[in-house]
């Protein structure tokens, strides 16, 4: 490197630093939060109903089981969140309590029919009937997830859904596309299956 190359890169580098350490300062309150949690602390909440930091998407802190027996789900899974909230808000306990994640959604039903072993109606990802706040969204397995995903609906417009979701990091909303065509509506994502709703 010569004495001119020198000369551009040195102004550079330090343009480079000072950008660093102001988004650095910027960004401190923000990590200083992340290194403050811990599994079990507390991200969001829904209708008083809290959402959990897992830390790892593998993780697991024992099983939650209501008073009387009710199995909610190893905390602090996304499975444990939507059976608490449904609990805890609705007063709803689901006919099969176990299963995991993507095994909410049964394939075989019709868009509108009863699933019996969540107590629900579902909804398939096109159906005519528009996602509400409080359905839970299914999501399916994939590669890199083979048990699938769950959240509930916390906000709809006309062209939107916010879900609010447990074991997802650090974030606990996350918004996607609604598109109403054909008398159909689709949340936007290819692994949501459909959605389930009080009868």
């Amino acid at each position: 490197m010569n004495k001119h190359s020198n000369f551009i890169a040195l102004p550079l580098l330090l343009i480079a630093f000072i950008f660093t350490i102001i988004s650095c300062s910027n960004n401190q309150e923000n990590s200083t939060s992340f290194r403050k949690l811990s599994i079990g602390s507390e991200l969001d909440s829904l209708n008083g109903v809290k959402v959990y930091y897992n830390e790892s998407f593998s993780n697991t802190s024992g099983r939650n089981v209501t008073s009387d027996g009710y199995n909610l789900g190893l905390k602090y899974q996304c499975v444990e969140f939507v059976k608490r909230y449904y609990f805890e808000h609705y007063n709803h306990k689901m006919p099969n309590a176990w299963g995991n994640a993507k095994d909410f959604f049964l394939k075989k039903l019709k868009d509108g029919q009863l699933n019996h072993d969540r107590g629900l109606i579902q909804c398939k990802n096109g159906s005519k009937f528009k996602p509400e706040v409080g359905n839970i969204v299914v999501f399916d397995g994939s590669m890199f997830n083979r048990y699938g995903h769950v959240a509930i609906i916390s906000k709809v417009s006309e062209n939107e859904i916010e879900v609010i979701q447990q074991n997802c990091g650090t974030s606990a909303r996350v918004d996607y596309p609604l598109i109403h065509k054909n008398s159909g509506f689709t949340i936007k994502e290819s692994r949501i299956l459909g959605w389930l709703k009080m009868r």
